[in-house]
């Protein structure tokens, strides 16, 4: 094959210059640049054809593509406020990393819950003929979907819709709690209380769940005077610590990790100390609270970055997914030593 100079001068490479540097068709640089199925290309011919799109930096025609398919490399993901949510932000970076190892492109839209911005971002994704949109919500939760997401492929992430016949993908909120609950059975406590939320979430009824199946499943009875209603801020983990101390309980799992975060303020300024005297398990893995606690908290995770990214895969037909019951995935034990 003949030396091709690349980037020589302001020329925009064509397909037709890759054609005869390669010595094919234009309709063979086509097929092979566009990786169209079930097209009859020689090993030899194709890598020639890939060796001049290397050397002369020629770049498909986006539009063209996008005109010709109906659909661009473009996957759209509309939120309302995990971009500036530091821990959900996780979403938007596992959607991104699984949409480049596949040929796509994220654009994203933050609303901060703005109907009118909400509406403007979808229906300008829809002019753009995106592959599909990811629409997400920082908190899990269940929602009204928007009509025009009925207008492409959509994957609701961190959120569902009942009935909306839309796949969505979820933390498994319930073998959360069981998990939470277990690392606390495992240090050897079998009088644990929990701290729930005082807000009706898929979380609040999943988490009390997981923690009452687990003590079941440990042969231990599940006591409602040790499960606690608080504020699930670190407020309600503060105003929490009398009821805690007289309940006698040896462990406490923590709704979230800011209610955690104010249970340690509350025990330390009753001269109790963390494990020793009570062991104290979080949940969420917000970073900048649970791992710069004293001592670091032990905690479950939820999975954004995981959900991103299981997000796309369902898009895309990577992954299986149901249009009547949401996937859940597993979040995981941080182990460190408040346990």
């Amino acid at each position: 094959m003949t030396s091709v100079e690349p980037g020589k001068g302001a020329h925009t490479v064509t397909m037709r210059d890759v054609a005869k540097a390669a010595g094919v068709s234009v309709a063979t640089v086509s097929v092979v640049v566009n990786n169209k199925p079930g097209a009859r290309i020689g090993d030899e011919a194709r890598h020639r054809v890939l060796e001049v799109v290397a050397q002369l930096g020629y770049r498909p025609n986006m539009l063209a593509q996008t005109l010709a398919n109906g659909t661009s490399r473009f996957i759209g993901l509309v939120a309302d406020a995990i971009a500036t949510t530091p821990f959900a932000g996780q979403i938007i970076h596992g959607a991104q990393d699984e949409a480049w190892k596949n040929g796509y492109v994220l654009l994203v839209a933050n609303t901060d819950g703005n109907q009118a911005a909400e509406d403007e971002a979808i229906a300008m994704m829809l002019e753009h003929q995106v592959h599909g949109i990811l629409y997400s919500s920082w908190y899990h939760r269940e929602i009204t979907v928007p009509a025009t997401l009925h207008q492409t492929d959509t994957v609701l992430v961190n959120c569902f819709a009942a009935g909306s016949g839309l796949p969505a993908v979820v933390p498994d909120e319930e073998e959360g709690g069981r998990t939470a609950t277990r690392e606390l059975l495992d240090a050897g406590h079998t009088k644990i209380a929990f701290i729930n939320t005082t807000t009706p979430s898929p979380a609040q009824s999943g988490r009390l769940a997981g923690y009452r199946a687990a003590l079941e499943a440990a042969g231990l009875s599940y006591e409602e005077s040790l499960v606690f209603p608080a504020a699930p801020e670190q407020e309600g983990g503060y105003a929490s610590t009398p009821s805690i101390i007289n309940s006698g309980a040896t462990a406490v799992f923590c709704h979230n990790d800011r209610v955690a975060m104010g249970l340690y303020d509350g025990l330390r300024e009753q001269g109790l100390r963390i494990p020793e005297d009570i062991a104290v398990m979080g949940f969420d893995n917000q970073d900048v609270i649970a791992a710069h606690l004293r001592p670091p908290l032990s905690t479950v995770a939820l999975p954004h970055y995981e959900l991103g990214a299981a997000g796309i895969r369902m898009l895309l037909g990577i992954e299986h997914s149901s249009d009547t019951v949401p996937t859940r995935i597993a979040c995981p034990p941080i182990p460190r030593q408040s346990i």
